[in-house]
């Protein structure tokens, strides 16, 4: 044993030094910076849409990159397609297990993905030969249940699980490019870069981890919540990451700082952080919470400058459209609801 102490002393020691550089530059704050900064006026949005169809808690939604379509994923075993604009359903796909976690939309808007704890990611092609929708590939190969996932192309997806690792996909021949280990804790979700370079990944451990896609390696793990990190997403610009944890708070970390410079969370807020998105901007956060809410954040004041109440139960996803003028929240109450 006498070894394995050493390499833990050594660790701590390492861990230390890194507290000590990451405070060494910590010269202001962002509250400090933005102090000339007027708060964000009281941001009121209103239900525009309320999307019916599905029969059980919806657990996962996510916007196309055309900003009108979403895909939707529900316990009630099916993949919905919307048109958010109409609310008319595009396509409604009979999942195999019907126990969903998660779901994806690739960018060029013709494959769908989901998995769950079926342990696989299922993929779909919406525009079939013959207008069917057919399962397209099935990539099975994690040892625990999948969290989330999201393309980076029609040939490459990346999946998170609570094996604690993350994996990237070929998705034409269905086999591991590179596996991502290095949590502690099952992996609850993922984002990746604007520029498609990097990912993040938020677990169990309480930390997020920065990785490099091409270089398959760690780049930086940050630390500080207290609890589960549930959700997590890039800022707009990709020089930082927002996560939201069990903890009742959001955190927002910079990259080229190597540390967190706000947290967002109040007194009154007692329940976790199941979802969040960033604005186009990235001046507001919007958070879903276990209490049935969604809390919109201004990210510089870390003042709450909104709510979004309509929702019957647990909010469980939350996408802002990549044109910024609409966010979608899907809920446990068996709805998504368009805002704007």
């Amino acid at each position: 044993m006498g070894e394995m102490e050493q390499l833990r002393k050594e660790a701590d020691s390492l861990k230390d030094q890194i507290t000590a550089a990451r405070k060494a530059v910590h010269d202001t704050t962002l509250q400090e910076a933005a102090v000339q900064i007027a708060v964000v006026g009281r941001v009121q949005l209103k239900t525009r849409k309320t999307l019916r169809g599905h029969l059980a808690k919806i657990y996962a939604m996510h916007w196309s990159t055309d900003s009108k379509l979403c895909v939707s994923a529900s316990q009630d075993g099916k993949l919905i397609v919307w048109d958010s604009i109409t609310t008319n359903k595009v396509n409604a796909i009979p999942l195999k297990s019907s126990w969903v976690m998660t779901c994806a939309y690739a960018p060029s808007g013709n494959l769908v993905a989901c998995g769950g704890l079926d342990n696989m990611c299922s993929i779909y092609n919406l525009k079939g030969k013959d207008g069917n929708v057919k399962v397209m590939r099935e990539l099975a190969a994690h040892t625990g249940y999948l969290s989330c996932c999201r393309f980076l192309s029609d040939s490459e997806i990346i999946t998170s699980s609570g094996d604690c690792t993350c994996v990237l996909w070929d998705i034409e021949t269905g086999t591991q490019k590179t596996i991502f280990a290095g949590h502690q804790g099952d992996c609850m979700s993922l984002a990746v870069s604007p520029d498609f370079k990097f990912f993040i990944s938020g677990a169990c451990d309480f930390t997020a981890k920065l990785w490099d896609i091409r270089e398959a390696a760690c780049r930086q793990t940050f630390g500080g919540h207290e609890s589960d990190i549930n959700a997590i997403g890039f800022f707009p610009n990709g020089n930082a990451v927002i996560t939201g944890s069990d903890d009742a708070s959001c955190k927002l970390y910079d990259l080229r700082a190597d540390q967190d410079l706000i947290t967002y969370q109040d007194s009154t807020i007692m329940c976790g952080v199941t979802s969040l998105a960033p604005s186009l901007s990235g001046r507001l956060i919007l958070a879903g919470y276990d209490d049935f809410n969604v809390n919109i954040w201004d990210t510089l004041k870390s003042e709450r400058v909104g709510v979004l109440a309509g929702h019957d139960n647990r909010v469980s996803c939350i996408g802002v459209s990549s044109d910024g003028m609409a966010c979608c929240t899907g809920s446990w109450d068996s709805f998504l609801k368009i805002w704007n």
